[in-house]
């Protein structure tokens, strides 16, 4: 089979007014971004307010695996196969981040015959929206470090300054800097910083959150850059640029709307990390796409315990979202790994491996429970492998059918639409006849601690919590602020259920470490760091930049 790269600069699509045509939306109603991409402007979305939800589908996954589960891809196949059945349907993806891109990750638009278009545009500047967040992240350090050298008139204490530089690239060695050096007049006030990925930024997570530029506004002012010499919090407003940067931000706050390789629409807008923020698309390309779709596509990042967990407890509270149904997706290869494989056998094994895939069926069933302990419907999408043998596939649909859940075979890498036929179905089919009876897993109004322990013990299989570091303090002093009643988005490894990556299958009593607890007050939530958790990733012993490359033909190599 070709390469993604291949088989998307082959393809021959609809200009993005035919596809915008489809959801009701005109040529006049779209801001162009070449001959396939647009954004949408608010005040034209706005004007569907009125019109009644279409269905809401969410797409999860079992924890991830090197072995990979296919969420992405079967999130946009999915979203074909509505369309081939004859449903008026409609996708919202997040946006890829250039840092995975070129490191190990690759990007965010699918793969195979399943991807969104022009995967190119999107999975590098795209339509610029991440460097509107990259510049207005650095206005504000910029605004914060001036403040300390002229005067320092808020009296910040330069050991908590919270604030750090952003950047959207894989970069170790920027973790841990010291910036201020040369003295006074030229480098400013001595002190340790640091970068974050761009996607880390609270920035990005109030991107995905806001839903105006009022609203923008308001939630910019409330970002907590560093803290007083006497513990009190110093606020973005408090630096005089949030008009600034509400100016930077003005066109990113805007929904992208593309298509996928068979001509549905699909907005791709947001980037919030999902092991570090909530890891969702935008809020206003989700609640505007169910204005003009029967269903809605949608897909969380990482497992069930992460993205979706986030999904339910902040984006449906704050936008008042209920969803209709959850695909969890999985692969044999996956499965195989949770059930103690190593990844070799797990990619190359010459024969059935069912004892490990049993053995692995603990995950998918800890993630079939969290998305049921939110009261929706679920269906498993098994994502089809060359490698995997028919009596594994057998054995994963007795196992479902044993605990009543629907089961499809998802092959829409190799085959588009056609290949998710059987998932559309079933999706559908739990759609018209089983009803969601969707809830959140706690009351805002709970200790941090409560929330964070339910969290724990209800999605993780928890035991405890333990809190080292600087937790303690930190929870004393979001209290003192006011913000204890904000919903908990956890920042946790999404290679285990658990906070050490090294643990697979589904543990159970154990204790979670909590070491600092941080407040995105703009965002709206509270962020515990769960073990070793880092802002912003590096890049692996082979990048995937090596294997990259433009052509005088205007030939994209390598992207994926």
């Amino acid at each position: 089979m070709k390469a993604d790269i291949e088989i998307a600069q082959e393809a021959i699509m609809q200009p993005i007014g035919e596809i915008a045509a489809k959801v009701g939306l005109s040529q006049d109603d779209l801001e162009p971004h070449g001959r396939y991409m647009a954004k949408v402007p608010l005040e034209v979305l706005r004007r569907r307010e009125g019109r009644k939800d279409g269905k809401l589908v969410l797409v999860t996954a079992i924890t991830p695996t090197k072995a990979g589960e296919g969420k992405t891809v079967t999130s946009i196949g999915l979203m074909q196969a509505l369309g081939k059945i004859g449903i008026k349907v409609m996708g919202a993806l997040r946006e890829p981040s250039l840092g995975p891109v070129f490191g190990l990750k690759g990007g965010a638009t699918g793969g195979g015959r399943s991807q969104v278009y022009p995967m190119w545009e999107i999975d590098l500047h795209f339509t610029g929206d991440i460097h509107a967040v990259t510049s207005a992240h650095n206005l504000l350090s910029a605004m914060v470090e001036n403040h300390l050298s002229k005067g320092n008139e808020l009296k910040i204490d330069p050991t908590r300054i919270v604030w750090k530089k952003a950047i959207d690239m894989n970069c170790r060695e920027l973790r841990d800097i010291v910036v201020g050096l040369g003295g006074r007049s030229v480098g400013g006030i001595p002190h340790e910083s640091g970068f974050i990925i761009t996607a880390a930024s609270e920035i990005s997570a109030i991107l995905a959150l806001t839903t105006s530029i009022e609203d923008l506004r308001r939630r910019l002012e409330k970002i907590v850059v560093a803290y007083d010499i006497m513990g009190n919090p110093v606020l973005a407003g408090q630096m005089n640029c949030v008009g600034a940067m509400v100016m930077l931000l003005k066109n990113a706050i805007k929904p992208n709307l593309v298509q996928t390789l068979e001509g549905q629409p699909v907005f791709v807008h947001g980037f919030p990390f999902a092991n570090v923020a909530h890891g969702n698309n935008s809020l206003v390309a989700t609640k505007y796409a169910l204005k003009m779709a029967d269903v809605v596509v949608t897909e969380s990042g990482f497992g069930s315990d992460l993205g979706a967990e986030k999904f339910f407890d902040i984006v449906c509270r704050e936008g008042g979202l209920r969803p209709d149904c959850a695909v969890i997706v999985a692969s044999v290869r996956a499965l195989k790994m949770h059930g103690g494989a190593c990844l070799a056998d797990a990619l190359t094994c010459e024969e059935a491996d069912l004892a490990a895939l049993r053995k692995g069926f603990a995950n998918l069933d800890k993630h079939i429970q969290n998305v049921r302990s939110f009261g929706v419907p679920v269906v498993v999408a098994l994502n089809h492998f060359k490698g995997d043998y028919p009596e594994e596939i057998q054995a994963v649909r007795e196992h479902c059918a044993r605990a009543n859940i629907p089961c499809a075979l998802s092959d829409v890498y190799a085959n588009g639409g056609e290949g998710g036929r059987e998932l559309a179905k079933k999706v559908m089919d739990v759609l018209r006849n089983e009803p969601s009876d969707f809830h959140y897993l706690y009351d805002t109004e709970l200790t941090i601690k409560e929330k964070i322990r339910t969290i724990a013990t209800e999605m993780y299989g928890a035991r405890d919590v333990r809190y080292i570091g600087t937790a303690e303090r930190d929870i004393r002093a979001i209290e003192l602020a006011g913000n204890d009643n904000l919903p908990v988005c956890m920042a946790k490894t999404q290679l285990s259920i658990t906070d050490d990556p090294k643990l697979k299958g589904a543990p159970r009593n154990w204790t979670l470490n909590i070491k600092e607890v941080l407040v995105s007050a703009g965002a709206g939530f509270i962020i515990p760091l769960c073990g070793e958790i880092m802002l912003i990733p590096g890049l692996p012993s082979e990048p995937s930049a090596e294997r990259m490359d433009y052509t005088n033909e205007g030939r994209f190599i390598g992207l994926s």
